[in-house]
């Protein structure tokens, strides 16, 4: 496996960022001529930046003989969202990274190929993302987080936050209104990703991974093959470091021969 820190230009953000990439690595005589990898896209949480999964888990090796890529970008603090008072980090994570990665690096654009995840707010942003770009992705996977992650309202640095990200915007039919875009995507006909979903029995966002819990299995039939898992564990590395693994086994990627560790 290679190991890469990308440092671009973003024109959504009107500023340079960096993402680390985990790449497939071939030994000589497995080459093949115009491959293009699986991607995962990864995302962190609130606290950290693109170097976290790699420092606090075992995703390189997890993905050594899958023939994965995985893309971990830096979001900062912006929820995934087209903030009111920042960055376009919704548009650059889901529209604009994508062209980047594929113009530097072989990596796949065909949505078979293409699954995105990640902890508490880039679980919440996975599963935005994912439902408001269905054509895009084959499944989701969020972890230690709901669709929309019912946090504290009632104290001055909560309520900055909120109108730092949101402001007085209408998030009603916009990529923040999750359960309605995959109520959308249903009505629409389209692709629909499969989910996976898990948080930690002691997890202090617990109630939003139940509420999300309850939303998608009140669907129909589980149209989106989706599976919640409630463990023992709090809001922390040992429960996300295994439960990634539970991911990468949900999306049922084969190993692969040929493949350097």
């Amino acid at each position: 496996m290679a190991l890469l820190k990308l440092n671009y230009f973003s024109s959504q953000l009107g500023m340079c960022m960096s993402s680390l990439v985990v790449l497939p690595q071939r030994a000589k005589e497995y080459a093949r001529e115009g491959e293009r990898f699986k991607t995962l896209w990864l995302l962190h949480g609130r606290s950290d930046d693109e170097t976290i999964w790699e420092r606090r888990t075992s995703i390189e090796r997890y993905v050594s003989h899958l023939g994965l890529a995985v893309v971990m970008p830096c979001a900062h603090l912006s929820a995934y969202a087209d903030m009111a008072h920042g960055g376009r980090y919704y548009t650059y994570i889901a529209k604009e990274l994508p062209a980047i990665m594929r113009n530097l690096l072989p990596l796949s654009d065909a949505r078979e190929d293409n699954y995105i995840a990640g902890l508490s707010m880039g679980g919440a942003g996975a599963m935005k993302i994912g439902l408001a770009n269905c054509e895009s992705y084959c499944a989701i996977g969020c972890l230690s987080a709901g669709g929309i992650n019912l946090g504290r309202k009632d104290t001055p640095e909560a309520q900055a936050r909120a109108y730092m990200l949101y402001g007085d915007r209408e998030l009603g039919g916009t990529e923040e209104d999750v359960f309605e875009n995959a109520r959308a995507a249903l009505a629409d006909h389209k692709p629909l990703p499969r989910i996976y979903h898990s948080c930690g029995a002691q997890d202090f966002i617990l109630p939003s991974a139940l509420s999300t819990r309850d939303f998608f299995m009140g669907l129909m039939d589980n149209p989106f093959d989706y599976v919640y898992e409630q463990d023992e564990g709090t809001h922390c590395w040992e429960y996300w470091d295994v439960h990634i693994q539970r991911f990468l086994k949900f999306i049922g990627l084969e190993k692969q021969d040929g493949f350097l560790d």
